[in-house]
């Protein structure tokens, strides 16, 4: 049938032709601006395609790529059909005739203009729709790849007993199918409505029937496939309330069903969908009746259904028949979810055993030789060092250090020590010229190890370096120094080419190099150097006389950037550390498996469970969450970085963990089996802090098993504050050698410490077995205080030491001038019963713009020590010889006249009278150090001052001759003076 016309056209204007050379122009430029616009979605492409390629993962890319393809054109060609076969049957089912009313005449205008190009319409909508439906389904390709490659968990979940991996990889997938199935319906209802309406089926003001026959019919099917799918979506909401998220008091991230979910939610969504079971054919049954009444009254019955049944009776539910008795009908549901809670996030073995919180033994002197035993105390805090790091062996300005450093053990003499270690990496801002060539061509890596003892420092507060200098040389013997990637790499280097690198420089100058490794994508080819120079915005790669045969572009060089970018389908931990494996720099990146569908488990937000005081400073701590909130997390995977050719290996680490075989199938040999790692890459894994603190979080609430308890709320603990900061963000866990009481030597270890909720006193103590060389690596130990005792914490432990007069004024003096007090990381140790805090004191002071060790703060059993080394703390403290250290000499209101820190005494005896002035020159030469603020003069006059003093000392005895010194007033041991 012919469209109908509608009233004159009017008179044409006719308006005149550009030129020819115009139309020419600009026919020429609107095509160069789709070559250039299609060129730059192609260097994308194809520079992608070239890196996938460069690290030997090009799988990762074609899978991805063709996944993303496969659902873009499936969901897009679905939906577009679904609306053009609508629009099309709606423009077929149009009435022959048209009441001539005032809203069909002006109607005929509309249905005139667009005649001539309603094949042309009708394409241009459903290609619009398709390419947004596309799109939108692209985005889901984990969701498809996790759901048709799934591998079955073997639990099932305690209500449906369906499998958890039903919930983990196919509820997410029916979902988005049934999401789809909505647009679509909704998409396509709305297009066959307005086109019912253009062309007659559907009247407003008309008189007469307000639809004809067949739009009823053809909108009613649509309707009632509207709520066939909203009954679909009721029976998979019974289900989804396995893994529904919901305030409630035991816990602000509750999962799972509860009793109201299980009584009254539960039965009312299968009663729902039965009824909208009912309505969707009672729309269908319209292509019969053709009357709107019985499919209005279903509908609205079941409006009415969701607002009684599926709000108004649950409501009632938990209003009449929990609160009055709600720990009694909560407790079954509680016990689940804390199961199913401590399953998902590997706490189900955490081994928790009372501790009394304070010391059992009476007499102190015994623990002395007890703390070694137990603990290797790291006094370098490789959150504080970095920058005595950088000005001790920085060595040129266009070479740093990260800001935090990192904590590795290395083998030295047989034994293994906590060794504080960061790379000599390449710091642009430091180049003395800034420019293109200098950037990207001649600084293009830094340089070598440094390491110092975690435990030790020397005599002047300074790191004790077992590997240094440049290049670098000490315990760690030879390896390949030369740091192409690293985590202060963020730019794109050139390398191989004919222009040479700036190696390093000596004494004799600087040294070249040229790159000699595969790694990054050759620049020979003229595309590939077009592509980049447009993907990176930059020309001069293009032209460039310093690229040239051998030339290789190097970029995406930070490790957790290039672990990301070949396995997106991971979290990545926040901190990558660097270690010395088999003569090469490995970076170490730990990976994690996650998922939102762990039916009772309660979620938590990676991103606020892993921030703590040092990522509220240092954004590169922060994890790589591709999934924010989760419920399920798995340490499934260790990755190296080699920091030279940038090659990334993955290892599986958790051989059962069912989400790592789902994306190993997904994609296959991209994860190397657990047996390839080495040896020596074995002895620095260790365990990961971001899976750490997520626990710790987790165990504030989850440590206890009784649903009773857990629900009261009265045994819930809080990770404490760091009390050396003031930036109010949580403690971060650290790396120790320790051992906890029911265990037999040291071994590495991430520990914490918890509070009460609300409360500052210590209630537990926590350590995790960090070290994969023993039997029970991972194994959680938490030791809880009773809850009657009122051990101090963190936050109380450097309250205590701050309100000490003593300490408080001798911490005065170090800040005289313009010197700064840093607090170095408070270690808590367990000890006989008791907890024994240690923390360093670093001071940067005068002209020097790096902090050095000064003082060591130990407390234990109430009593509190200040002294210059460890060892002289932990004498004072379990030597019985008070609280705290007299201030140093000639720190006593910054004079050398004061009471405790007069010069030494004469003596008679000319040996003894030489050592004498040899102290009384050491002390002046030291106070003189002081005014001036030089420490390092200050700790050397202090070691002189030390050993004329012993010889004072020796001189005496002999001259008694009873071999023991201080008897006559000499000094003693304890009387050489505090640095």
């Amino acid at each position: 049938m012919p469209d109908r016309g509608g009233g004159p056209t009017g008179p044409r204007i006719r308006v005149g032709r550009p030129s020819r050379r115009v139309r020419t122009l600009l026919m020429t430029l609107g095509v160069l601006a789709v070559l250039g616009m299609v060129f730059t979605m192609f260097a994308g492409f194809w520079t992608d395609w070239l890196w996938y390629r460069s690290v030997n993962y090009s799988s990762v890319f074609t899978t991805t790529l063709w996944t993303k393809i496969g659902l873009f054109f499936v969901f897009g060609l679905l939906m577009a059909l679904a609306v053009g076969l609508n629009i099309w049957l709606a423009h077929r089912l149009r009435p022959p005739l048209s009441a001539m009313s005032m809203e069909q005449q002006n109607l005929d205008r509309y249905r005139m203009g667009i005649a001539p190009y309603k094949k042309w319409l009708l394409l241009g909508i459903t290609a619009l729709v398709g390419l947004i439906a596309g799109a939108s389904a692209s985005s889901q390709w984990r969701t498809w790849l996790m759901w048709v490659n799934g591998v079955p968990f073997g639990q099932k979940d305690p209500q449906f007993k369906l499998d958890v991996s039903f919930y983990a990889f196919d509820l997410p997938w029916y979902r988005f199918l049934l999401g789809f199935g909505f647009a679509a319906t909704i998409l396509s209802l709305i297009a066959a409505a307005l086109t019912h309406y253009l062309y007659g089926g559907l009247r407003i003001t008309s008189p007469g029937a307000r639809a004809t026959a067949a739009a009823t019919g053809h909108l009613s099917v649509l309707l009632g496939v509207f709520v066939a799918l909203k009954a679909v979506a009721y029976w998979l909401d019974r289900y989804g309330l396995a893994v529904k998220s919901s305030d409630f008091k035991a816990t602000d991230s509750w999962t799972g069903l509860r009793y109201v979910d299980a009584n009254a939610y539960l039965p009312a969504k299968t009663i729902l969908f039965c009824i909208a079971v009912i309505c969707a054919l009672l729309f269908f049954a319209t292509l019969w009746r053709r009357t709107w009444q019985l499919p209005v009254i279903g509908f609205g019955l079941m409006v009415l259904s969701a607002i009684l049944i599926g709000g108004l009776y649950p409501a009632i539910v938990q209003k009449f028949q929990v609160q009055p008795n709600e720990q009694a009908k909560e407790a079954p549901y509680v016990e689940k979810n804390l199961q199913a809670t401590r399953e998902a996030y590997g706490i189900d073995d955490s081994q928790v055993t009372e501790y009394p919180g304070t010391s059992q033994t009476e007499d102190k002197t015994r623990l002395r030789d007890d703390v070694s035993d137990t603990a290797s105390i790291r006094i370098m805090d490789p959150n504080i060092v970095s920058p005595t790091f950088q000005q001790l062996q920085q060595i040129r300005n266009y070479y740093a250090f990260p800001t935090n450093l990192d904590v590795d053990r290395y083998t030295k003499d047989g034994k293994d020590q906590d060794t504080v270690i960061g790379l000599r990496e390449l710091n642009l801002n430091g180049i003395p010229k800034r420019n293109w060539i200098n950037d990207h061509f001649r600084y293009t890596h830094g340089y070598g190890v440094v390491a110092a003892e975690g435990t030790s420092a020397d005599a002047g507060g300074r790191p004790e370096f077992t590997e240094s200098d440049l290049p670098s040389k000490g315990d760690l013997g030879s390896y390949e120094q030369r740091v192409y990637y690293g985590e202060r790499t963020t730019t794109y280097s050139i390398v191989g080419g004919p222009q040479k690198e700036i190696d390093y420089s000596d004494d004799s100058g600087e040294k070249t190099y040229s790159y000699e490794g595969n790694s990054g994508v050759n620049l020979e080819n003229p595309v590939n150097r077009a592509a980049y120079a447009v993907a990176f915005s930059e020309p001069q790669i293009l032209y460039s006389g310093a690229i040239g045969e051998g030339s290789r572009i190097l970029y995406n060089r930070t490790p957790k950037e290039r672990v990301e970018a070949i396995a997106p389908w991971l979290t990545i931990d926040g901190d990558a550390y660097p270690a010395v494996v088999n003569n090469r720099i490995q970076w170490i990146v730990d990976a994690y498996t996650t998922t939102n569908g762990y039916p009772y488990a309660s979620r938590t937000t990676l991103g606020d469970t892993t921030a703590d005081s040092l990522t509220a400073t240092n954004d590169q701590r922060a994890v790589v969450a591709q999934q924010n909130q989760v419920n399920y997390i798995r340490n499934s995977v260790k990755a190296t970085v080699d920091a030279y050719s940038g090659e990334v290996k993955l290892y599986q680490w958790d051989t059962q963990d069912p989400v790592l075989k789902t994306w190993m199938k997904a994609f296959p040999d991209t994860v190397e089996p657990r047996s390839e790692i080495s040896d020596d890459l074995m002895a620095h894994l260790r365990y990961p802090q971001d899976l750490f603190k997520v626990q710790r979080e987790l165990l504030t609430r989850y440590h206890v098993k009784d649903a009773t308890t857990f629900l009261s709320g009265s045994e819930v603990w809080q990770v404490p504050d760091d009390p050396t900061n003031k930036t109010g963000d949580a403690v971060p866990p650290y790396y120790l050698s320790m051992k906890m009481p029911d265990q037999d030597e040291q071994t590495f270890s991430l520990t914490t410490t918890f509070t009460p909720n609300g409360r500052d006193n210590l209630s537990a103590f926590m350590a995790v077995n960090a070290d994969p060389g023993t039997e029970d690596y991972g194994k959680i130990r938490v030791l809880k205080l009773p809850t009657s005792t009122t051990a101090a914490g963190p936050k109380q432990i450097q309250s205590q030491f701050n309100s000490e007069q003593d300490i408080a004024e001798s911490i005065r003096l170090l800040r005289g001038g313009d010197s700064e007090v840093e607090y170095g990381n408070l270690l808590a140790v367990p000890l006989d019963g008791g907890l024994l805090y240690v923390e360093p004191v670093y001071v940067r002071g005068g002209g020097l713009k790096y902090p050095l060790l000064r003082k060591v703060l130990v407390t234990y059993g109430g009593q509190t020590a200040f002294e210059d080394t460890l060892e002289q703390a932990l004498d004072k403290i379990f030597g019985g010889e008070g609280t705290t250290t007299e201030p140093p000499p000639g720190e006593d209101e910054g004079t050398g006249e004061d009471e405790g820190t007069e010069p030494p005494p004469t003596s008679d005896d000319p040996t003894v009278q030489e050592a004498l002035n040899d102290a009384q020159e050491a002390f002046e030469a030291g106070q003189e150090a002081l005014k001036k603020n030089d420490w390092e003069a200050y700790g050397q006059a202090q070691k002189d001052l030390e050993e004329a003093l012993r010889k004072a000392e020796e001189a005496q005895s002999a001259e008694r001759g009873d071999g023991a010194g201080g008897g006559d007033g000499s000094p003693g041991p304890d009387a050489s003076p505090s640095s």
